[in-house]
């Protein structure tokens, strides 16, 4: 790893809690929680990694999902997710986090929620990572579910500032959830969503449209709509791209025909992310080097990435030229 791509400040927005748990602590939270997991070993775990689809991850994914039973659980996954963040100076992250994944297990959402943030708090304090989390529908699940999700979070919306939507997004088009986006934008919540990574570009319309998103996830079937194109750029409505996800889940046939690049020089807001970094094969400072590398980006193309990181959070104008001015300091040295 060059340790630019690490040391370089940034900010992550696109990183499911869930998706960070590594082999070996879903091998230990299965032995301290007496979970049977279908793997006898973290290697077999790792040979699982091997996904044709959107489809064919979730399904590990959510398996995964069942060794987490307790907040101290949800803390331990977390605590590890933010000690990475900082070895890769991230210096702020938005994380989602998927409730009904857990609550449908019999989980209470104060143990999910209680664990996670304990988490981010005790990150601010050692490492001075700021964070948002945002609580994601399943969008293989019914509006009604997410609208019970959505009930659920209300006692914790001070420390929950955006909802977004998440999933199996073929079949299930934004346009599904709009009355509990709705709801969710009358009770104060940001609104982001997945659109556009295996869905079509009418699903990035749906999302702006009826969703009233601040930031769309992935979104880079938006090549395939030039007035979706020129939309967003005049918007500048953020994408959190997350490249080694796109080509683990067969979205491009390998990086060198990532759309990344393209999009950067066309003057959209795109943004670099892991997604689920512990299944994709590499945390934010590992998916830089790889589209540098791949991508032949200049010193000056990461410098952009790394600012849209920046513009794109939901921190406040001034928050975000103090952490812009500490990027442009490392730039200088």
């Amino acid at each position: 790893m060059n340790s630019f791509f690490c040391q370089i400040p940034k900010a992550e927005l696109h990183i499911h809690i869930e998706g960070s748990l590594e082999p070996d602590m879903m091998f230990a939270l299965a032995d301290r929680n007496d979970i049977q997991i279908p793997y006898k070993s973290v290697e077999e775990i790792r040979a699982a990694y091997n996904f044709q689809n959107l489809q064919s991850f979730l399904d590990l994914y959510y398996a995964g999902m069942s060794v987490l039973q307790t907040e101290q659980d949800f803390y331990d996954l977390t605590w590890a997710y933010m000690q990475k963040a900082a070895a890769q100076n991230v210096r702020h992250t938005e994380i989602f986090f998927d409730p009904q994944g857990h609550t449908s297990r019999g989980i209470s959402f104060e143990t999910v929620h209680s664990g996670i943030y304990r988490a981010l708090q005790a990150a601010k304090q050692q490492f001075g990572i700021s964070s948002y989390l945002i609580l994601c529908f399943l969008r293989h699940l019914s509006a009604e579910a997410a609208m019970e999700a959505l009930a659920q979070a209300l006692p914790y919306k001070d420390t929950i500032p955006a909802v977004g939507l998440d999933s199996s997004e073929v079949e299930n088009p934004p346009s599904k959830f709009q009355k509990v986006f709705e709801k969710a934008r009358e009770e104060g919540f940001l609104t982001v969503a997945h659109a556009g990574e295996e869905g079509p570009p009418e699903y990035i319309w749906e999302a702006i449209n009826l969703l009233g998103v601040s930031r769309i996830d992935h979104g880079v079937r938006c090549i395939d709509d030039p007035k979706l194109l020129e939309y967003l750029i005049e918007q500048q409505i953020p994408l959190t791209v997350c490249p080694l996800s796109n080509i683990k889940l067969c979205v491009f046939d390998s990086m060198a025909k990532h759309n990344i690049k393209q999009l950067l020089d066309m003057g959209l807001c795109v943004t670099v992310n892991s997604d689920d970094p512990s299944y994709f094969g590499g945390y934010v400072a590992e998916n830089l080097q790889e589209i540098e590398s791949a991508l032949h980006l200049s010193e000056q193309d990461i410098y952009k990435l790394v600012k849209n990181s920046f513009q794109a959070t939901f921190l406040s104008a001034e928050e975000k030229q103090d952490l812009i001015a500490e990027l442009d300091e490392f730039m200088m040295k």
